[in-house]
């Protein structure tokens, strides 16, 4: 049985959950409001092998819908212009949760976005950010949590090249899902398809993949 705050969340995130068998494409008014990190997420989808929630705007449902006979890999380069922004890029990739974070020592210390040497993209989050740095004080490895509604929140996590093959980041992450647990919400993971690196991350800090994909148009 699905978790009861995971389908809280793609019911809140997508506009309907569950799926169903095959594509169901679906308006919800949050694919035209700014997400958590001010930028749009103008088509998102999830699902598994029972089906699929393709969620965009309203006015762009009657568009995406002329597409949903498509095969996935055929879907996915259409929809940028179904969605009106043929420029944007997409994305496909594997959707993960966790209720059991894996028992990795915590390795982070949780400090405001806007503390000095942190990269850019840590710099968008609203709310602490989890943080490995080095002897010299200098920043190794990060993680934030892209908090979507009251029930799911999404982590990312990023090392330095000059740090990775340490661990870190999957004890980033097992730290990460251990806070968002103890919020009451359910700690997600999503990761491209092709990369390797990040599914290892994901699946040694406890987040499986039960064959649940995403995919859909939104900056990178």
């Amino acid at each position: 049985m699905l978790d009861r705050r995971l389908h809280l969340h793609l019911a809140s995130w997508l506009g309907q959950w569950p799926a169903g068998p095959g594509l169901h494409v679906v308006g919800s008014q949050r694919r035209a409001r700014p997400a958590w990190d001010g930028r749009l997420r103008p088509a998102i989808a999830v699902g598994n092998a029972s089906g699929t929630v393709l969620s965009v705007p309203a006015d762009r449902v009657v568009a995406v819908r002329a597409l949903a006979g498509r095969p996935v890999e055929r879907l996915i380069p259409a929809l940028p212009a179904a969605v009106g922004l043929p420029d944007w890029p997409t994305h496909d990739g594997a959707f993960r949760w966790s209720l059991a974070p894996a028992p990795l020592p915590d390795v982070g210390e949780w400090i405001p976005p806007n503390s000095p040497g942190l990269p850019a993209w840590l710099r968008l989050f609203d709310r602490d950010v989890l943080v490995v740095r080095g002897s010299g004080g200098e920043y190794l490895a990060g993680a934030g949590i892209k908090r979507h509604d009251a029930h799911g929140h999404e982590l990312a996590v990023g090392t330095v090249p000059a740090a990775r093959g340490r661990g870190l980041a999957r004890r980033l992450v097992a730290q990460a899902a251990r806070r968002v647990l103890d919020e009451g919400a359910v700690p997600t993971y999503l990761h491209d398809r092709n990369n390797r690196a990040s599914a290892r991350v994901a699946e040694a800090a406890g987040f499986p993949d039960r064959g649940w994909r995403s995919f859909g148009v939104y900056p990178a």
